[in-house]
């Protein structure tokens, strides 16, 4: 599986921009929750290791085991929902030989790599609707195992993903328009229907979290509390922040203001102490890592490799919107990580395999 390749096609650039962007999440996390940056730091290591170790092994051989990804990705998000531990009203985590970890993050790789290989089998038939088909039929179960854990944030970046790669695979325009057609008016229907009072869509607090968005002075003391706090110390950074680690009893962390800042809140943290250049800098990572996965794509030597370079992109970038606008009250609070930022050991691991892949996927660019 390993192959000679040439050490001036090795895309350094995007490793020193992840690993910058991860080393200011360590930094991050260390002022947030001390106790757990040690963790942070023993899984970047791990990701590293299996980041450059899967850079050199030749994507195209692991993408014929596209079925057995597929199943295993299906069986561990079955296990989670029949032996899952279940922590502040959700079941997400598997707990194996000690080990905990969270199998819808791993999904987002593990459906990537399996649509990319199903992508390339079937190229020539991407424009029929027999195709486009079984790619949804085929994407039903991960994402409806995602949705009743209950995981809405996970469920959108998924389903985000998804819409990338078929995209990405060739899908005719037509189809786009039409599938635009249907899902936004259904979008404004099911909106509408969620802030019924007794509506049964959704869960009963995700539809308080969207009415904290819509009336935030209502809930400012109730769901609304973190992402008003979250904007409070965004802006009390101003330019170049109050400083790394302050004691500031008024601070994000100090004062208690949001609870577990160090993951879907982290943001908040990077803007108050590190202030207005700090958060520039994490969106511009963010938007160069997205950048430079995106020209790989362009370059990659068969449609697998472009579909999962442009996920992976796909991946960073969409999830890294999601979560600094919810940091800024753009958004309802969807809870879902800063990637290479939040603390989350198996977010971290999954998005350096990621990388990983679009390393070898660089490797063997077209000339």
């Amino acid at each position: 599986m390993l192959r000679h390749y040439h050490i001036r096609d090795y895309d350094f650039k995007l490793i020193v921009l992840v690993v910058a962007l991860t080393w200011i999440g360590i930094f991050a996390i260390g002022s947030a929750q001390e106790s757990v940056q040690s963790r942070q730091i023993a899984g970047f290591v791990f990701g590293f290791f299996l980041m450059v170790v899967l850079s050199l092994f030749d994507y195209s051989l692991i993408l014929k085991f596209y079925w057995i990804l597929y199943v295993v990705n299906i069986a561990l998000l079955e296990l989670v929902k029949e032996m899952g531990v279940e922590r502040g009203g959700a079941q997400r985590w598997l707990n194996v030989f000690g080990i905990q970890f969270q199998p819808s993050e791993t999904a987002k790789i593990l459906l990537l790599l399996f649509f990319a290989q199903f992508i390339l089998r079937h190229k020539d038939e991407m424009d029929t609707f027999k195709v486009i088909g079984l790619c949804v039929l085929l994407f039903i179960p991960p994402i409806a195992l995602i949705y009743k854990q209950p995981d809405m944030s996970t469920s959108i970046m998924v389903v985000l993903l998804f819409c990338v790669i078929m995209f990405v695979g060739g899908i005719s325009w037509k189809y786009i328009i039409m599938a635009l057609a249907v899902a936004i008016p259904t979008f404004i229907i099911l909106l509408t229907m969620v802030l019924q009072p007794d509506q049964d869509i959704i869960e009963p607090f995700q539809q308080r979290r969207i009415l904290a968005w819509l009336y935030p002075n209502e809930y400012a003391t109730t769901e609304a509390y973190q992402q008003l706090n979250s904007v409070t110390a965004i802006g009390s950074g101003m330019l170049n922040g109050k400083g790394y680690k302050n004691n500031e009893s008024g601070s994000v962390k100090n004062g208690n203001f949001i609870s577990e800042p160090q993951t879907d809140f982290i943001y908040a943290v990077i803007g108050e102490e590190f202030g207005f250049v700090g958060g520039c800098t994490v969106i511009v990572l963010l938007i160069l890592i997205s950048f430079e996965c995106i020209m790989v794509a362009r370059r990659a030597k068969d449609i697998a490799g472009t579909v999962i370079a442009a996920g992976v992109a796909a991946l960073v970038g969409f999830q890294g919107i999601i979560n600094i606008s919810v940091a800024t009250n753009v958004i309802p609070n969807t809870g879902i990580p800063l990637p290479f930022v939040s603390y989350g050991l198996t977010s971290l691991v999954s998005l350096y395999i990621g990388i990983g892949f679009v390393l070898n996927i660089r490797l063997q660019c077209k000339k």
